[in-house]
């Protein structure tokens, strides 16, 4: 096949529009941050399973909280009645059995006290771990959101890079020939496509030809379509190629 030097150029900006339509579409289906973001959403159900754990112990303990201020009312409620009935009783035997009951009253309602300002503590410190992991998973919450937003905006300039390549593709790939656009598109399917010979090397494959593969390029017509040995990309013969 053969065709003019300057669309044999332009094949290699299709080429290079091509290398940016497909950078583009990984970029856009793979923006950068959508690799922590799932770390994150990870991180999330872990931060919410403790959370679960946490919150279950502090009901606990606010359950065991109640139910002794529950006794310590009847305690009180006893003991005002015990009293009531002391002060009015005028049998010395009956005194007795009530000021016995108030005092082992008093000595229940220290112990429950004390059990209560004991719950109290481990119920301070409960919120205190329910408060830290809540704060967790809001600052998780927080990044999560800065980079999905990120995410977007970066998956937004990537399409929009991807379809102006695709638009410019099919302006340059419009003005060749159909027949060298139809070849380079089976060659793109395996390698560069197209790419410039500079200082003996291939651009497409990054190989430095041997002297007689550049031999036989110095032989060839100037329009002829010539194609790279080692990567089989359409080779474009320029100033700098070094023949």
């Amino acid at each position: 096949m053969n065709a003019s030097h300057a669309d044999q150029r332009r094949l290699v900006e299709v080429a290079q529009l091509d290398a940016r339509i497909r950078q583009a579409d990984h970029a856009r289906k793979n923006p950068p941050q959508a690799a922590r973001v799932q770390e994150l959403l990870g991180r999330r159900q872990e931060l919410s399973q403790e959370l679960s754990v946490r919150l279950g112990a502090r009901d606990d303990f606010r359950t065991e909280l109640a139910r002794i201020e529950s006794d310590v009312a009847v305690v009180d409620a006893r003991a005002a009645r015990d009293s009531d009935r002391l002060a009015a009783s005028t049998n010395p035997k009956e005194a007795q059995s009530l000021e016995s009951e108030l005092a082992a009253l008093a000595r229940r309602k220290s112990d429950l006290e004390d059990a209560e300002l004991a719950v109290m503590e481990r119920l301070e410190t409960a919120d205190a771990a329910v408060a830290e992991q809540e704060a967790l998973i809001a600052a998780t919450n927080a990044e999560g959101a800065e980079l999905s937003a990120e995410g977007k905006r970066a998956v937004a300039e990537a399409t929009a890079a991807f379809e102006a390549a695709e638009r410019d593709r099919a302006a340059l790939a419009g003005t060749l020939p159909a027949d060298l656009v139809a070849l380079y598109d089976r060659l793109a399917t395996r390698s560069a496509g197209a790419a410039f010979l500079r200082a003996r090397t291939c651009e497409g494959c990054h190989m430095v030809l041997a002297g007689t593969d550049l031999q036989v390029l110095r032989q060839a017509p100037d329009d002829a379509v010539v194609n790279c040995p080692e990567c089989g990309c359409i080779l474009v013969i320029d100033v700098d190629s070094g023949l």
